[in-house]
């Protein structure tokens, strides 16, 4: 039987992170200029941040690296909350779409304590 190596898009808060950055754009795409260019745009780049520090994180080769990666999308994660509110409290999301994603990043944290728990417990430095 062939080893198989754990690859990025088998870590649950990987796909988690990336699924919900590709479904904020669909919404924000559709917005007009002035609320892409104020909301929209700092809205899509926060929630596109958790994704990509977790992939950082990922290609780090010390453990140390790969962890803190991992932390800072933590602030990403708070910093997608934000606009969240501010995006449903302006009227620019329909209930169903400030809920899913509010679903999605309330469950984004336990993910990438997951994902940190595996690397202190599988890497030695």
């Amino acid at each position: 039987m062939e080893k198989r190596y754990l690859q990025l898009n088998d870590i649950d808060a990987y796909k988690i992170a990336f699924q919900l950055s590709n479904y904020v754009w669909k919404i924000v795409i559709k917005w007009d200029y002035f609320a892409q260019r104020t909301i929209g745009r700092q809205f899509v780049e926060a929630v596109d941040s958790v994704s990509a520090n977790i992939a950082e994180g990922w290609g780090r080769y010390q453990k140390k690296d790969k962890i803190r990666f991992y932390r800072i999308s933590f602030g990403s994660i708070i910093e997608s909350l934000d606009w969240n509110e501010k995006a449903k409290i302006r009227k620019l999301l329909k209930e169903e779409q400030y809920q899913h994603i509010f679903k999605e990043l309330k469950i984004l944290p336990k993910e990438i304590y997951h994902l940190i728990n595996f690397t202190n417990q599988k890497l030695q430095q």
